[in-house]
């Protein structure tokens, strides 16, 4: 080991930044976070660091680096592109016995300045002893998903019942266990979800009541799992997913997004094919009441987002009316990831200036839609589930007055690898059904916006697909 880890308190200590640029200023801007008194020793200054000088965050001297500047310092940083320099800094601060960083040359350091993710008070600093600091950023965006960003909330709730769980369980062995039980249940879960008053509540009714435990009745996270592609879930859903004990999933989600749940979790199938529901609506309802009273935490995946066409109000309805605590983690939606990746952008200066969402789900075989609504100049068409439906749809926008060569276009499958788009005609979009295999999920949209697919179509679907 090169460097030894540690963490310096500098609330309030003098220290010396030499150099004037933008390197300079991004060392300045971590100094300040610490709560340092900075000082800058250069003959010019970038527009960023005069901003924080004239604000009073800092003081300049407007001058060459003098040996009598580093007198009262606690911590100094070279940051000049004059080599010369850094190396009579580092010298002289070597002769000090003062804490040196030259930056990019790992040989003149006496400390060097890793990537740091800030959950104050929880910090993770991560460094490559100075060989790669590409690499110590990547490493850093790659926890930064795992970590959310209210865990300083959460460490912070702890200090300040650590007395009180000290009283409660004067052995060691218990007080691990219980905030082991804590940072995994449904607490630490109020918090991450901005319920920080119900958090406190629960973590205060689990000490003063030892018949009383939060793990008594689980949660469910409703949780969309966006239009198809696993690189789109949101960093919330990939974390309660690791988390759930139970996982209930529909026919729209991608398999490689039910993969990315926790390995040892049960997994249900609870259908959602047209007409062909493996359970009811209202039965799914009450398995997720019964798993979360059993004291489950319950993963309820849908494909694109929960509130938009995916029943997800009628599920949350249910566990409100018992008591059951849960979450909603949305996702992106079918219209807007089949268009991005389709290259149909859904609303355009030029050609719309409006969307509208609607299900082309049969119903006695009929669409009930406000059709007249739907066919408005400069509006773009997105319909879910409307390929079983699109000679109704079709033959229903023409007669309400739609040109029938109204570009249109169904993409199946999308921001996968079995991506498809095909594109016609209002009058002929009902033959695409027929001459293609469209397999779910799909979209339909209409509109002007259609005709840039050919000029803006970026992804391209490793399989060929187009």
């Amino acid at each position: 080991m090169n460097f030894l880890p540690v963490f310096l308190k500098l609330s309030d200590e003098p220290c010396l930044v030499i150099g004037g640029g933008e390197v300079a200023y991004r060392k300045v801007l971590q100094l300040l976070k610490a709560r340092a008194r900075v000082t800058v020793v250069s003959p010019e200054l970038c527009s960023s660091l005069s901003a924080l000088r004239d604000a009073g965050n800092l003081v300049h001297i407007n001058n060459r680096f003098d040996p009598g500047y580093l007198d009262g310092m606690v911590l100094v940083i070279a940051a000049t592109d004059d080599r010369s320099l850094n190396e009579t800094v580092s010298g002289l601060c070597r002769e000090r016995k003062l804490p040196v960083n030259v930056v990019d040359n790992p040989a003149l350091c006496s400390f060097i300045m890793p990537s740091v993710i800030d959950r104050s008070p929880v910090q993770i600093a991560i460094s490559t002893g100075g060989a790669s600091p590409i690499l110590a950023r990547l490493l850093r965006a790659r926890l930064e998903t795992l970590i959310p960003p209210s865990f300083g909330r959460l460490a912070a709730l702890m200090a300040k019942s650590r007395q009180k769980v000290r009283e409660r369980f004067p052995n060691q062995r218990e007080r691990r266990r219980f905030w082991e039980h804590i940072l995994q249940g449904s607490v630490a879960e109020m918090l991450f979800a901005g319920r920080e008053k119900q958090a406190v509540q629960a973590l205060e009714l689990q000490l003063e009541d030892e018949s009383v435990s939060v793990s008594k009745t689980g949660e469910v996270y409703l949780v969309g799992g966006g239009p198809g592609d696993p690189d789109l879930l949101t960093f919330r859903a990939l974390r309660l997913m690791q988390q759930a004990d139970v996982v209930l999933y529909d026919r729209l989600v991608a398999p490689a997004i039910v993969d990315l749940a926790r390995k040892d979790a049960d997994r249900i199938y609870v259908g959602k094919q047209r007409d062909q529901h493996v359970l009811p609506q209202d039965e799914i309802n009450q398995l997720l009441i019964k798993l979360a009273k059993e004291g489950k935490r319950v993963l309820r995946l849908k494909g694109g987002d929960p509130f938009i066409f995916g029943r997800g109000g009628e599920e949350i309805e249910t566990l409100s009316s018992e008591g059951i605590p849960f979450q909603v983690v949305p996702g992106i939606t079918a219209a807007a990831g089949c268009a991005s990746y389709a290259g149909i952008p859904l609303t355009h200066r030029d050609h719309a200036h409006s969307c509208i969402f609607v299900t082309g789900h049969l119903k006695d075989g009929s669409m009930d839609l406000n059709w007249d609504a739907l066919v408005q100049p400069r509006q773009t068409i997105a319909v879910y589930m409307g390929t079983h439906g699109i000679d109704v749809l079709c033959a229903e926008l023409i007669a309400r007055g739609m040109s029938a060569d109204t570009p249109a276009a169904i993409i199946q499958q999308a921001t996968t690898q079995h991506q498809r788009v095909y594109v016609s005609t209002l009058s002929n979009l009902h033959e695409i059904p027929q001459q293609h295999e469209i397999k779910p999920p799909s979209m339909i949209i209409v509109g002007e916006v259609v005709r840039l697919h050919e000029k803006l179509a970026w992804f391209e679907p490793l399989d060929g697909a187009g």
